[in-house]
């Protein structure tokens, strides 16, 4: 008897002794993206790639801005995508103009407080612009918002014109009302349609729409043929997308922020908007775009 209970007490130390060795990468990690493309795509990748190395991931996608904000400050999420603009606008709600370096700084040392990192920006500056119907742009000659403000102005009263926008837009702090007084633009409640982001696309394709709420790294632009505005007045700040992690998740898993670090170094302008096109265009599966992707990159 005095055999068995030793057996079995050094059985129970030795399987003690592998749990304790795991390492604390063991535990999932949950990612959390909005609900657009371009999330949908960054969320897989990191997904696939993250498993790859050994992470057990959980993937919690079509979310929007402020509700994955706060599941993240909660300890539901660990990691997220966003954006250095909406951080600084919508989080902290930072009136002055800053370069995109300086944007990234300044919601980096802000977050630190929260206990939330902000590892190393990526090149992909993924902003807001005014679309025009390909046709409609020809017609007119219209490239700058200044020059659609004018125009607007211009035309014969009772003249309407339909601006195509998500829900999330038409109440943020870098929305419809700031661009209207940026602009002096001016739209009735009836010619402003909140919509789902991507029926904005369609609808400016089918002419729907006068004008719509575009993102200059979604491939439809491209594909639809529609005309992004330059803000001439600068009224989008930069959003850059960076990889967002809980400090106590990067403390209990010390290659995450090298790796995280080292797919945003990898993406880029034109590397996402071939990938949204070819999601929203030719009809590829987020999963097999995601794993074209990282075939074709070089990763830690």
């Amino acid at each position: 008897m005095k055999i068995i209970r030793f057996l079995k007490t050094a059985l129970i130390a030795g399987a003690l002794g592998v749990f304790a060795s795991l390492p604390a990468m063991a535990a999932p990690l949950v990612l959390g993206g909005k609900n657009f493309t371009e999330q949908y795509v960054l969320i897989e990748i990191t997904s696939q790639y993250l498993r790859s190395r050994g992470y057990t991931v959980d993937a919690r996608t079509g979310l929007g801005s402020v509700l994955l904000r706060s599941a993240q400050e909660n300890g539901q999420v660990d990691v997220t995508w966003e954006y250095t603009g909406t951080a600084a606008l919508v989080y902290h709600k930072l009136k002055e103009k800053l370069s995109p370096d300086a944007m990234y700084q300044r919601v980096k040392d802000l977050d630190a407080k929260q206990g939330l990192v902000w590892l190393n920006k990526s090149p992909l500056n993924n902003t807001y612009a005014l679309g025009l119907p390909a046709e409609a742009a020809q017609k007119s000659g219209i490239r700058t918002i200044s020059q659609l403000a004018d125009k607007m102005k211009s035309d014969p009263k009772g003249t309407r014109h339909v601006f195509g926008m998500d829900a999330e837009f038409a109440n943020r702090p870098d929305g419809l009302k700031p661009l209207e007084a940026t602009y002096d633009l001016h739209f009735s409640r009836a010619e402003t349609k909140q919509m789902d982001p991507g029926l904005v696309y369609t609808a400016l394709h089918n002419n729907q729409l006068t004008i719509g709420l575009v993102y200059t790294t979604d491939g439809r632009v491209k594909g639809f043929g529609i005309v992004p505005l330059e803000d001439d007045r600068h009224f989008f700040p930069p959003y850059n997308a960076t990889p967002v992690v809980r400090a106590s998740v990067l403390q209990q898993n010390p290659k995450l922020a090298e790796q995280l670090n080292a797919l945003s170094g990898a993406l880029n302008n034109d590397t996402m908007l071939e990938m949204n096109k070819q999601v929203d265009i030719d009809g590829k599966s987020v999963q097999a775009v995601a794993s074209e992707f990282l075939r074709t990159h070089k990763l830690p």
